[in-house]
């Protein structure tokens, strides 16, 4: 079900670029970590998107999804080489020029004072769209970018992650979401009653359902999410009686 009428909810999105991960030579690690912030901030992943190195694919993308969700994070593409233009892409596509942003120019000299100076290619890093403010990077020198609603962060999941610490607590959001498992050794067919009308009697509970089969039997763990805790537990508690009373054992914390 939805939130209460008077629960603001944020979205978020996320745009993960690289032709590296279309090709699968590379496997994406950011987006369970996107989200696992992003819910901390009280903030929800709607929206998961991946474009190749591409200008138009890149300006279509960020166009569509900063508009539909409060933020949009983007990964990848701000490094030193040529194909890396996903900040060229994010300025042509809102028409705003690139420049070299002076603070990002200074925090790169000092990083590369000895470690053979700020070439050319090094200043790529310090190239912004103009009106962009920096996030701040403390493992490689080179800055992510805040770009209005949008947030430019390297692809390097630890770098990420330290783009994303450095913005906790800055960002507009909403009630966490909390979430508790209970498992059953039963078919979600056979309860699928029972859990559309648990979730329709709580305001605001989301209840997902997970199958497996193991041990030559088939069972299910079911994840309900709420923002209030005291929501939660009641429909924790009225899922496993309902399961019990259908003579399905409920497993606290899934199987």
């Amino acid at each position: 079900m939805t939130a209460g009428a008077n629960e603001r909810v944020w979205t978020a999105a996320l745009l993960i670029i690289g032709d590296e991960i279309l090709s699968g030579r590379t496997q994406d690690k950011n987006v369970a970590q996107v989200a696992i912030w992003l819910n901390i901030q009280g903030i929800r992943l709607s929206e998961v998107r991946v474009v190749s190195d591409n200008m138009d694919a890149i300006g279509d993308a960020v166009r569509s999804l900063g508009g539909q969700h409060d933020y949009l994070f983007t990964t990848g593409g701000i490094g030193p080489t040529h194909d890396d233009i996903t900040v060229d892409a994010i300025a042509a596509a809102f028409g705003v020029p690139v420049i070299v942003h002076p603070e990002a120019r200074a925090v790169l000299e000092d990083y590369y004072l000895t470690r053979g100076g700020l070439t050319e290619a090094r200043l790529r890093m310090a190239r912004v769209p103009e009106g962009a403010v920096l996030i701040e990077n403390r493992y490689s020198g080179a800055p992510g970018v805040q770009f209005g609603n949008i947030f430019i962060m390297a692809g390097v999941p630890h770098i990420a992650a330290a783009m994303l610490d450095s913005l906790t607590g800055t960002l507009e959001g909403g009630l966490p979401v909390l979430s508790a498992t209970v498992g059953c050794w039963v078919a979600e067919s056979e309860i699928a009653d029972l859990l559309a009308s648990t979730e329709r009697a709580y305001e605001g509970v989301q209840i997902g359902s997970y199958p497996f089969f193991r041990e030559g039997k088939t069972g299910a763990n079911f994840v309900i999410r709420s923002t209030s805790q005291t929501v939660l537990d009641d429909c924790v508690k009225a899922l496993s009686d309902g399961l019990e009373a259908d003579g399905f054992p409920a497993v606290a914390d899934g199987i």
